[in-house]
């Protein structure tokens, strides 16, 4: 109900920029600017969590980026998913290319808590998810989500933790159902998610795949995006491209 409520209600109040709160556009030219305007590449937490794939982001996590993802993702302003999953788009292209790759591309996005899914009314990353996925297959690029990925403890909240407490927090915390590795082995598998701090939990969510799959290295593919990252995680690999 609360879902379908904002997703109703969105279409009949005011609407107001969700990057700098101008009236009258749901994201205005220059926040869409912030958002798309970059050249999406790869980046790096420091310190970088064992097994953590090469992943690319579009933007850098703050000002108007940082803001329309929190208008997303905490007030259940839906109509930026479009907005998000196109930035999302950019940092999948970015990482995976065109060439060698066998089959769709296969996003696979790290799972929100369930309370967080309840509290909010939605899953922002499946949903920016879901929304990459049309947009890669409008340029050409056949693309599907597949959201195999499952907490299967409980995790504490992640907020206030550091990047050491926060692996030991998601250490085997999350798995692929059985079953979900034959969806895996349909294409090239790209994790997907919104935002990188620490890297900590696409570190988990490329370990569960690995072991679902039956690697001992880091995830088929070795490919993450996020639409975004925290800014230090560009300012390392300024002179490593």
């Amino acid at each position: 109900m609360r879902g379908w409520w904002r997703e109703i209600s969105g279409l009949v109040l005011p609407v107001a920029c969700g990057g700098c709160g101008r009236p009258r556009a749901e994201l205005c030219e220059e926040c869409r600017a912030e958002l798309h305007g970059g050249v999406p590449r790869r980046v790096r937490p420091v310190p970088e969590p064992v097994g953590l794939p090469a992943v690319y982001a579009a933007a850098a996590y703050e000002n108007a980026v940082r803001a329309v993802l929190l208008a997303h993702k905490e007030r259940g302003e839906l109509g930026l998913a479009g907005a998000l999953g196109k930035a999302l788009a950019g940092a999948v292209r970015a990482g995976t290319g065109h060439a060698g790759v066998v089959g769709p591309l296969l996003l696979v996005p790290v799972p929100s808590a369930r309370r967080a899914v309840a509290a909010r009314g939605h899953d922002p990353t499946r949903r920016i998810a879901l929304a990459a996925a049309g947009e890669l297959r409008r340029g050409g690029t056949p693309a599907r989500v597949v959201a195999v990925l499952r907490q299967h403890r409980a995790v504490a909240d992640q907020a206030g933790l550091d990047a050491g407490r926060r692996q030991a927090n998601l250490a085997g915390a999350l798995e692929v159902p059985a079953g979900g590795e034959r969806l895996l082995a349909a294409g090239r598998v790209v994790l997907v998610d919104d935002l990188l701090t620490t890297g900590a939990s696409l570190a988990e969510a490329a370990r569960a795949v690995a072991a679902a799959c039956g690697h001992a290295g880091a995830v088929p593919g070795g490919q993450a995006a996020v639409v975004a990252a925290s800014p230090s995680a560009f300012e390392i690999n300024r002179n490593c491209q």
